[in-house]
């Protein structure tokens, strides 16, 4: 099966930066490298990660999903970005709409914007600087694994709360959060 997404468009990068395909094909790459991602070491309680050295200056993580883990709505700060399963199964929860990057707090989400897509076996996603998602383990006995890329490297993540069609700004985390 192909994988999923976003349409292809060209996007002018004056640093020369990756695209978001070229993230993606960097992703499913990495994520087919048995011995890399046998060496991130797993945790039961929590997700782990290790940072990568991802293309043409971006940043890549390989990160590890117990069961039943996952992300909480948030977006890039406007990178765009790439992500593969390397194994296991990840779902991941979309909002097919462009939301207002600043000055809002509470949006009331249109009927119809939301997807959902499952990623296992390589399969992965390249997704726009304007994505907002979560990416859960929904599994309730398998670790997984994935790898994912950004570019620009992650200048902040938003992240948001949601309640039926209501999402809500919840908290903006700088990079030294997760580092």
């Amino acid at each position: 099966m192909p994988d999923v997404r976003t349409p292809a468009r060209p996007r002018p990068d004056a640093t020369g930066g990756p695209t978001a395909a070229e993230l993606l094909d960097f992703a499913r790459r990495t994520a087919a490298d048995a011995p890399l991602v046998a060496s991130l070491p797993l945790d039961p309680e929590g997700r782990t990660w290790v940072r990568l050295d991802g293309p043409g200056g971006s940043e890549a993580w390989l990160i590890g999903w117990p069961p039943g883990t996952g992300t909480g709505w948030h977006d890039h700060g406007g990178s765009h970005g790439a992500f593969a399963a390397a194994s296991g199964e990840l779902t991941e929860q979309s909002l097919a709409a462009q939301l207002p990057t600043e000055g809002w707090k509470t949006l009331e989400l249109a009927d119809g914007v939301d997807r959902q897509r499952k990623l296992a076996g390589g399969r992965g996603r390249a997704f726009g600087p304007h994505h907002v998602h979560q990416v859960l383990n929904l599994s309730e006995d398998t670790h997984a694994v994935s790898v994912h890329a950004y570019y620009p490297p992650l200048p902040l993540m938003r992240r948001y709360s949601r309640t039926g069609p209501v999402l809500r700004l919840e908290e903006v985390e700088l990079p030294e959060d997760w580092r």
